[in-house]
């Protein structure tokens, strides 16, 4: 009883819904077959089960449908982004939910309006929502970020994909990764995910984490998936590698690609250049220049870089000229106190305690949801595959020639 009177209460609402819409306006016969039930359940779901607001914002939707003029788009129009792959529909999951990728590059939308790029994306989501299943309501979204350079850019598109979806797709969008964003995207993302509707359901990704999976072997061989690594095996072996010498530095290679320093670079003794004899040695020159300190000598100041002869100088300022005493009394190690660490204060907030491990488990999370999406990811793009999933008339003269032909030649079979 109670499930009966669950559904006799949303028939209720949702008959509501379509008596204030036909009592506003009245509805042609494409807007009545779209707002079915299903459709305003959507609605009534992303508002709350208002039906007053409901029934505004699918009036909304439905002015908003006529101005981009969603039955009139034909794939002939996008023919130039159909044989680039810019957005397409990959395929469906395991739960028959179609995946579509944008994989746009960052000058897009300085030669295309926004009304294109609003019409291209609506082409694409109705692809997709044609080949739904009878049960299935959802999709899934894959933006590929790493032809973006500007992180500004990126987040305008994405800030307006995310809005249309929110206000004309309720309920629609499952999933949606950004794959390979931008640098600075993170922090952009940061401030402006509170007011973004659907940011729960908006996951960042790297294609990098993805990159020594065993179960995605196969697809190390298209560039995308490339190491970027160093493989010592593929350096080339050679016996000149050694030493490389200046007037006054000494570089020297070491012969193992896996040696903890693989090159040292030391200060050469110039005195045989000099004319006349000099009584300088190596030791006053100072430690040999290092990895580690090289960099730090290059930049250090005007003094310190001066002639050999101020290092010396230099150097004797720092220690004195006396001997100092050396010690007698030896201590006990038992007898040194640590400094112990504070115990942490119940005036202070838990969330402190756990806040680098939701970080880390929100990341796991992440790259545990994309992994049964990462296989059309990495598929490349086939425009004929794209295109036979189109229905008339999306997609355009070709499709809907061959589906009379089809018809034909079932009607003729038919006959005998």
């Amino acid at each position: 009883m109670g499930k009966k009177d669950q559904t006799n209460k949303e028939n209720e609402k949702v008959q509501a819904v379509l008596h204030l819409l036909r009592k506003q306006t009245p509805l042609t016969l494409k807007q009545e077959k779209f707002c079915n039930n299903a459709c305003v359940e959507r609605f009534l779901k992303a508002r709350g089960e208002n039906v007053k607001k409901a029934a505004k914002q699918l009036k909304i939707c439905l002015a908003w449908r006529d101005s981009i003029g969603t039955d009139h788009l034909i794939a002939d129009e996008f023919s130039a982004e159909l044989a680039e792959g810019v957005a397409y529909v990959a395929g469906h999951d395991d739960e028959s939910r179609p995946v579509m990728i944008f994989r746009m590059k960052q000058d897009y939308q300085k030669f295309r309006s926004q009304k294109l790029f609003t019409r291209l994306l609506v082409f694409t989501l109705e692809v997709a929502i044609q080949t739904m299943g009878k049960n299935v309501e959802q999709f899934v979204l894959l933006f590929d970020a790493s032809l973006f350079r500007s992180a500004s850019a990126f987040m305008n598109m994405l800030l307006a994909t995310l809005k249309i979806l929110a206000d004309y797709y309720p309920g629609r969008l499952h999933k949606a990764f950004v794959i390979d964003p931008p640098t600075l995207f993170s922090y952009l993302w940061k401030g402006a995910r509170p007011f973004v509707e659907l940011s729960p359901l908006t996951m960042i990704v790297s294609s990098l984490d993805f990159e020594e999976s065993l179960e995605f072997n196969d697809f190390l061989s298209y560039p995308r998936a490339a190491s970027l690594r160093l493989d010592p095996s593929s350096v080339p072996s050679t016996n000149k590698v050694g030493t490389c010498a200046s007037s006054r530095f000494a570089f020297t290679v070491s012969h193992h690609f896996d040696s903890l320093k693989p090159w040292h670079l030391t200060l050469k003794d110039t005195s045989t250049s000099k004319v006349g004899t000099t009584t300088t040695s190596l030791a006053s020159f100072g430690p040999t220049i290092s990895p580690l300190n090289a960099r730090s000598y290059s930049f250090a100041s005007p003094t310190a870089r001066g002639s050999y002869g101020n290092i010396g100088t230099i150097k004797k300022g720092f220690f004195p000229s006396t001997p100092m005493p050396q010690k007698t009394q030896k201590l006990d190690p038992s007898m040194i106190k640590h400094p112990r660490t504070p115990r942490p204060s119940f005036l202070q907030s838990p969330a402190l305690f756990f806040k680098r491990d939701c970080q880390l488990t929100r990341m796991e999370k992440s790259r545990e949801s994309f992994v049964p999406f990462l296989k059309f990811y990495r598929r490349p793009y086939d425009e004929m595959i794209y295109r036979s999933k189109m229905r008339p008339p999306l997609g355009g003269l070709i499709s809907i020639v061959s589906s009379q032909l089809k018809r034909g030649h079932i009607s003729v079979s038919q006959r005998f």
